[in-house]
């Protein structure tokens, strides 16, 4: 695939970060790590990948803005371009040695995500999207899955953990899904289930409560995949509500329709 020179520097950065996370996952038992909050953990790994990543992206463009998951948020001169970065998405997995995490990279441009990178090191998968360029695993080109029907769909989702979530609303929300679908699916990093929304391994994915920087890259994957993907209120405002529904078209509506549907009364 032709790549941009932006999308080259984002490419090059995930996959610096990415030699220093499978270094440090072969010695995970001797990594320092400390409590954020309940249920949530940042370790040396997490800190020396975002690193490596912002001095990249930073290096190539020094104007840019740069918001990642470990620092503080900077302010670039320029206005309007931000990198939004997630060092390592599936931190709890990484620390359990489960081989499911990756680096995500997203450059926004004037408020609207147009390339996205996730690498995971640990399976060696690459998948890159460019707005107007389409989506690519490993450099072969990604659609969404074609199922049409709930029934014959396998459906991702994000768990609320400790500390983070409603989780009676989850509750309900799942108990609806589960009626509906042939299968469902929770790996523990949504920017990984977003890309395998985009290369039609899974047939849709919803979940709360997440951050800018757990589904920008996967927002232009997705759609230059020929998917659909919104709020959970069916809305374009991802980063501001946290909540993320996705598909093609059938099954974005229809996984929509179901997540938000009223709980009978007692």
């Amino acid at each position: 695939m032709a790549r941009s020179a932006l999308l080259n520097v984002m490419v090059q950065a995930a996959l610096k970060a990415g030699k220093s996370l499978a270094r440090d996952f072969g010695e995970v038992q001797n990594l320092q790590v400390s409590v954020k909050g309940p249920g949530d953990f940042v370790s040396q790994a997490d800190l020396r990948a975002e690193r490596v990543v912002r001095e990249e992206l930073l290096k190539a463009r020094p104007t840019y803005g740069f918001l990642g998951e470990e620092s503080e948020e900077i302010i670039g001169t320029d206005g309007a371009h931000r990198w939004i970065v997630d060092p390592l998405d599936g931190t709890t997995n990484f620390l359990h040695g489960i081989p499911q995490f990756a680096v995500s990279i997203a450059l926004e441009r004037d408020r609207e995500i147009v390339a996205g990178v996730i690498f995971n090191p640990a399976t060696d998968e690459l998948f890159v999207g460019e707005r107007g360029g389409g989506a690519f695993l490993n450099d072969r080109r990604i659609r969404i899955a074609a199922r049409r029907s709930l029934s014959d769909a396998v459906i991702g989702c994000g768990v609320p953990h400790l500390g983070r979530g409603h989780h009676g609303k989850f509750l309900v929300e799942l108990r609806h899904v589960m009626g509906e679908v042939a299968g469902m699916r929770r790996f523990g990093a949504a920017s990984l289930d977003l890309a395998y929304v985009a290369a039609g391994r899974l047939d849709g994915f919803w979940e709360a409560d997440l951050m800018p920087w757990d589904v920008a890259a996967g927002l232009v994957l997705i759609r230059e995949a020929g998917g659909f993907v919104s709020d959970l209120k069916g809305g374009s405002d991802i980063f501001g509500t946290g909540s993320v529904v996705a598909g093609n078209e059938q099954i974005h509506k229809a996984l929509l329709g179901v997540v938000n549907r009223p709980v009978p009364k007692a």
